[in-house]
């Protein structure tokens, strides 16, 4: 990110987060339309889109602005103060709008009315805990693989959300912005707005756990 202007980094970081709402809700209509009513199908091709779709854009925007795409993670790195509150704040105003405007762009594509509300709900206490798990073990792919592995943290975290996606019964949204934005696409992808608040607890709560404890379990080693 160094040498990078503040503009260029939020640039990268709405396109990133655009496409990445992009390639979920499309991949989604997409999967379903081709499936013929299998859901399993369905999921399926909206998972390995996603995953592949993650490498690609964190290689290609990470670089720029670090590759968030995802307000928890720009949370995270708040906490850290690896980013400046400013910087933050910035960036999570455009994960939030870019992520609307990549929902809107995968409808338009589809031939799908713009502006929809999702009617899937996707409610209870074991959906809401696993938010907790798949955004928990997000964060601790992107911390062990930036102190230990950093040019695998693309890699990583695409083939972690593809297997989250089948391991949580909340196929692993793990992202604020991406719940947000989801709950306006009444599609394959959806979440009603009613179930919105919880995940996103849970999210911002795995943020805060995940953060404390693999920073200190993934600290630089005391000599001994």
């Amino acid at each position: 990110m160094h040498g990078f202007s503040m503009g260029r980094r939020l640039l990268a970081e709405g396109l990133g987060t655009a496409f990445l709402l992009a390639i979920v809700i499309g991949s989604g209509i997409m999967g379903e339309r081709l499936s013929g009513g299998n859901v399993a199908l369905a999921l399926l091709g909206n998972t390995l889109a996603t995953g592949a779709g993650l490498v690609v854009l964190i290689s290609v925007f990470g670089p720029v602005s670090g590759a968030h795409f995802n307000p928890a993670v720009t949370l995270a790195m708040l906490i850290r103060k690896a980013i400046a509150p400013r910087t933050a704040l910035a960036y999570m105003a455009v994960q939030f709008v870019a992520a609307l405007l990549g929902v809107w762009a995968a409808h338009a594509m589809f031939g799908v009315p713009v502006l929809q509300v999702s009617h899937k709900l996707r409610s209870g206490p074991a959906l809401a805990f696993s938010e907790f798990v798949a955004t928990f073990g997000l964060f601790a792919t992107i911390f062990g693989l930036s102190r230990f592995k950093a040019e695998s943290t693309a890699v990583g975290v695409g083939l972690y959300i593809t297997a989250a996606y089948w391991f949580t019964a909340s196929t692993s949204f793990a992202n604020p912005a991406v719940t947000v934005a989801r709950s306006l696409s009444d599609t394959f992808a959806g979440i009603a707005p009613a179930s919105v608040p919880a995940f996103i607890a849970a999210q911002l709560a795995a943020t805060v756990a995940a953060t404390l404890l693999f920073g200190w379990l993934f600290e630089q080693p005391e000599a001994s």
